[in-house]
């Protein structure tokens, strides 16, 4: 019976596009790899095996790419078994599919894209990282104004705000690490949803196809999605993070700021206004990310309240909307670190705004309790008069302001001289006093750049290995298929 016109060019269409862009490449090596499996285990006859590999080299895949959905078959694995059957005849094409089904081909196939784009993504933060190391390494001394609440809150680093980004970053490539884990794990063998009893060897394809190894639970690799949506939060974690820090970053970017500068082959300019600067690779990197936010959101809320089994939802509709959201995800990762690699940071600018509204003031009320036995409290509030004092009366001296204040709060006058309060409430004080584990101070921050180069280091090799390993397995496979003649 022929498919409905109208179903042809709504759905069936449609999903045979995007199986042509996304599938192709995985699905012919699953049946590459499934067809040796099977000449190992003696379910298909050797001569048999060769006639059918011999089709399966046979197909064109440029010609495929290129072809036009004509409506009668289904989808692309159907249009490739009619190559294989029209090439060795239906007796012998028909054993490939032994002990398989579209489901387990299908779940092999997504996991097999998606373990591709969650290494990338991996890479992308790894790029991020490098940008803001080095950056980072390079202004371990540049005092700037930390906001809470959208205020000036007290003096900090730069490297200080960015090794806290960094930080993110580092899980969030704990949590990339692991979603990889969960999703490099294969299907194939699970059949429709039950297995088989053909003696398959799940082990062997799991091998030439770069998997850890095989799913458990028969059921379970066919109906579950977890695997999909681990993959998915951790994008979306991802990218809130990397979101948070480019808004901060555009902040910077503001006249009214002026922190940072992108370099000219990053901004763009107006069609009107001849002074305008504008850093449009970080805005593209906002929407970018959160545009894969979104499409992110929408992968759980597809699949949410879905029967636990087969199920078209988690499959073809589905799937092109993973592809774009970890497009997207690390188009917006990767964009953030080329355009911070040679971003300038305005120093001195910074400096004096680190200077400005009585931010580094929380440190006379440290200082009190520290050195003078204050309890903190009565630091607190010496420190807090002194500003109102300061801004009431401007001409009068600190050490003057601190004597009065403190002698009314304590009964007794706390004695500094002017230059003793002009360190102690300078930026630079506030920070290298500092030294608390993950603090600002140049020395904490120098160690933890150090540790976050390790760190690099380690993420690194940990995605050339498992690069490496599918490679190896690409050629693995390839070798095996050869091995049949």
């Amino acid at each position: 019976m022929p498919f409905s016109p109208d179903y042809v060019r709504i759905v069936l269409n449609e999903n045979f596009e995007d199986a042509k862009a996304l599938f192709l490449d995985p699905l012919m090596a699953i049946h590459y790899a499934h067809l040796c499996m099977l000449r190992e285990t003696g379910i298909v006859s050797l001569e048999d095996a060769r006639t059918i590999k011999r089709a399966l080299d046979a197909i064109d895949l440029e010609a495929v790419r290129t072809a036009k959905y004509d409506g009668s078959y289904e989808d692309l694995f159907f249009y490739l078994e009619r190559q294989v059957v029209a090439a060795c005849g239906d007796a012998i094409a028909g054993r490939l599919h032994t002990a398989r089904s579209r489901n387990d081909i299908d779940m092999t196939m997504y996991r097999m894209c998606i373990r591709k784009w969650v290494l990338s993504l991996m890479e992308a933060t790894v790029q991020l990282r490098h940008s803001l190391v080095d950056l980072a390494a390079r202004h371990r001394h540049t005092v700037y104004p930390a906001h809470t609440h959208t205020q000036p809150a007290q003096p900090s680093t730069v490297a200080h705000y960015l090794l806290a980004a960094i930080e993110q970053l580092e899980r969030d490539g704990t949590r990339l690490k692991a979603a990889y884990a969960c999703v490099n794990q294969n299907p194939l063998g699970a059949c429709a949803i039950t297995g088989t009893g053909f003696p398959i060897d799940r082990e062997r394809t799991s091998a030439l196809l770069g998997f850890d190894g095989p799913t458990g639970n028969t059921y379970g690799s066919i109906a579950t999605v977890d695997y999909l949506l681990e993959s998915a939060s951790a994008a979306a974690v991802t990218l809130v993070g990397v979101g948070r820090v480019v808004q901060d970053l555009l902040l910077w970017c503001t006249m009214e700021f002026g922190y940072l500068r992108l370099t000219d082959g990053f901004v763009q300019v107006s069609s009107i206004m001849p002074q305008k600067r504008n850093p449009v690779a970080l805005e593209h990197a906002r929407a970018l990310a959160s545009k894969a936010f979104a499409q992110a959101g929408a992968i759980p809320v597809a699949v949410h309240n879905t029967p636990f089994g087969d199920i078209v939802d988690t499959e073809d509709d589905l799937q092109p909307l993973v592809a774009t959201m970890f497009k997207d995800a690390i188009r917006a990762v990767s964009l953030v670190a080329v355009a911070l690699e040679d971003a300038d940071v305005d120093v001195a600018k910074m400096r004096v705004r680190a200077g400005e509204n009585w931010i580094s003031v929380t440190e006379l009320a440290d200082t009190l309790a520290r050195d003078r036995g204050l309890p903190f409290k009565a630091g607190h509030t010496i420190a807090a008069r002194l500003v109102r004092g300061r801004t009431s009366r401007p001409d009068a001296s600190l050490s003057e302001l601190v004597a009065e204040i403190s002698k009314d709060v304590t009964g007794t006058a706390v004695e500094y001289t002017e230059d003793e309060l002009n360190t102690l409430l300078s930026p630079e004080h506030f920070v290298a006093i500092r030294r608390t584990l993950g603090g600002p101070a140049p020395e904490v921050t120098g160690a933890a750049i150090e540790e976050s180069r390790s760190k690099l280091a380690e993420d690194a090799g940990w995605i050339a290995s498992s690069r490496a390993r599918l490679l190896g397995a690409e050629s693995g496979l390839k070798a095996a298929t050869v091995g049949m003649g």
